[in-house]
């Protein structure tokens, strides 16, 4: 008689361990993210002290590799950054899946990781674009420098495509903005979502032109003079654009702006309840006590 397949829980006891621990020194974060700096800047950001004391760092190590898993809280919401090898991921996110709502960046071949944890409205690849002072091609025209005092304006704009924008005064004091205008219509602006003088790096993002003055070059004026002066500290600057955007990429190259790889990015939406989590996370803690971490089995 033919052998009955046993059930699967005990068909194998093959599995493979990652031990999962907070890290709170900044240099060795910053050794970690150093090697893919292009795709890391918005990470590299989060060890300046003010931002670094709102985030929790993971690191997840095992015999088939590592990962890091950053979760930030700051004026524009919940940020998840993920580096690293699948399982490892796989093993911070069982623990530390963060807030219910999160703006998530990952590999693309940690897609299928964190879909088994998120949901994403899209997850089709961003290009991530870099630009130095080297490189960058300077295009001048009309704009001006954005405080406080525009945040009405900046959200209405933003607002004409249906997206919800709820800038404060204080997000646009503590960024770079730049705004085009007609009259007193602003009609195009671009700004920063990190900067960093530390690590000589920053992001550029909300880019965005009125539709009734696209064709204009003004995405162009906005973006280089945000660029122009951010290379003034920072060695360089990066973005992420929608590969199927090909005005938007053509503007970007335009400035000196190149490929440096691409991500997935975007709104995400925890899946499963924290309960889970915590369970996971105290059974994690017991198995891991004698390393003073939190150890999780995986299959093989």
């Amino acid at each position: 008689m033919a052998d009955r397949p046993l059930p699967r829980q005990l068909a194998s006891r093959a599995y493979v361990e990652y031990l999962v621990r907070p890290e709170r020194d900044r240099d060795e974060l910053r050794s970690q993210l150093a090697p893919q700096r292009a795709y890391a800047a918005y990470a590299l950001g989060q060890l300046q002290p003010h931002l670094f004391a709102r985030s929790e760092w993971w690191v997840a190590r095992g015999a088939q590799g590592q990962a890091l898993l950053l979760h930030s809280r700051g004026g524009l919401g919940a940020a998840l950054f993920a580096l690293g090898t699948n399982d490892a991921l796989e093993s911070a996110l069982r623990l530390h899946p963060g807030p219910k709502y999160t703006f998530l960046t990952c590999q693309t071949h940690q897609l299928e990781v964190v879909l088994r944890h998120y949901r994403l409205a899209e997850h089709h690849p961003m290009l991530r674009m870099t630009v130095d002072a080297a490189s960058f091609k300077p295009k001048s025209g009309e704009v001006r420098r954005l405080s406080g005092r525009d945040v009405r304006q900046i959200n209405r704009l933003y607002r004409i495509d249906g997206t919800p924008a709820f800038y404060s005064s204080a997000n646009i004091n503590e960024a770079m903005y730049y705004g085009a205008f007609d009259g007193e219509r602003m009609v195009a602006v671009a700004g920063t979502h990190v900067v960093s003088a530390p690590d000589e790096i920053a992001v550029i993002g909300n880019v965005f032109t009125d539709p009734s003055y696209r064709g204009r070059g003004l995405g162009t004026l906005v973006t280089s003079a945000v660029t122009e002066q951010l290379l003034r500290t920072c060695r360089d600057v990066v973005l992420s654009v929608d590969p199927r955007n090909e005005p938007a990429v053509r503007v970007y190259r335009r400035l000196g702006f190149s490929d440096a790889g691409h991500l997935i990015e975007g709104p995400a939406t925890r899946r499963e309840p924290p309960l889970y989590g915590w369970v996971r996370r105290r059974l994690a803690a017991v198995r891991g006590r004698r390393y003073g971490a939190e150890l999780v089995r995986l299959p093989a």
